[in-house]
């Protein structure tokens, strides 16, 4: 089965939303809403704007949860529960038009690396909470690998995985330039059977710089078969421009031919 390609771009979070009818024209099937800046899924202006927009188009529709300054993994617990309350509140709006949202692991603070089994703890706490709330929605909650920043936690494989083990309404979003920034494409490969979404850009190895695909160093001849191959779902191109997406969706759709 074909992947299904969608555009996103954390770029724009803060233009007018007349520039996603521009998506449908370049030739992606749906975007993913990042919900911050004017996109924030906590303000019901925000929501009937978008509404408009998504009843003008036929794209599908999945959303990326806020992330800015939130952490599901912190020690301060006021911090923690407005960060927990945030991704829940974006994950109930999103369920009128999608059935996956993705969010962010935390990571730790100062206070966290001394005491980084009770950082785990507030994680995995956080996730049986926004679990449950997802799954009251009908949504899937899929929690991201992160970039090669030590401070995050779920950048490898094994933890990502072992994070969101056995928590009923949490999946799992791999992301392959944040794979890269670790050194570890490869090692998520195997995981793409398991996998309930998929983000793909490009970088060149040291930093999360949303190329288009082809553009940094990854090994695409080696990635894009084995998505194409292994991974059954929406796969979306998080691009900094519509014009540099349209190449990535090119790219994907040869992976296909």
């Amino acid at each position: 089965m074909p992947v299904t390609t969608y555009f996103s771009s954390s770029a724009r979070v803060w233009d007018s939303v007349e520039w996603v009818f521009g998506i449908e024209d370049a030739g992606f099937a749906g975007w993913e809403i990042v919900a911050d800046g004017v996109y924030r899924l906590d303000n019901a202006e925000n929501i009937a704007r978008i509404d408009d927009v998504i009843l003008s188009t036929r794209l599908g529709i999945t959303v990326h949860a806020p992330y800015g300054d939130l952490n599901l993994a912190t020690l301060n617990d006021p911090i923690w529960h407005e960060s927990v309350r945030q991704i829940c509140t974006c994950i109930e709006a999103a369920s009128a038009w999608t059935d996956r949202v993705t969010f962010h692991p935390g990571y730790l603070s100062p206070v966290g690396k001394i005491m980084p089994d009770r950082a785990w703890s507030q994680q995995k706490e956080a996730l049986r909470i926004i679990g449950r709330v997802a799954s009251d929605h009908s949504v899937l909650a899929c929690l991201e690998n992160m970039i090669a920043l030590k401070e995050f936690l779920c950048r490898d494989p094994g933890e990502l995985f072992g994070m969101v083990e056995g928590i009923e309404g949490i999946g799992v979003t791999i992301d392959i330039g944040h794979a890269h920034t670790m050194g570890l494409v490869r090692e998520f490969l195997p995981c793409l059977p398991r996998a309930s979404h998929l983000h793909i850009h490009d970088n060149h190895g040291a930093s999360d710089e949303h190329l288009a695909i082809g553009a940094g160093t990854i090994d695409w001849a080696l990635v894009g078969p084995r998505i194409a191959r292994d991974y059954t779902g929406v796969a979306v191109v998080e691009g900094r421009s519509l014009e540099e997406g349209q190449t990535s969706l090119s790219r994907v759709r040869g992976w296909q031919a």
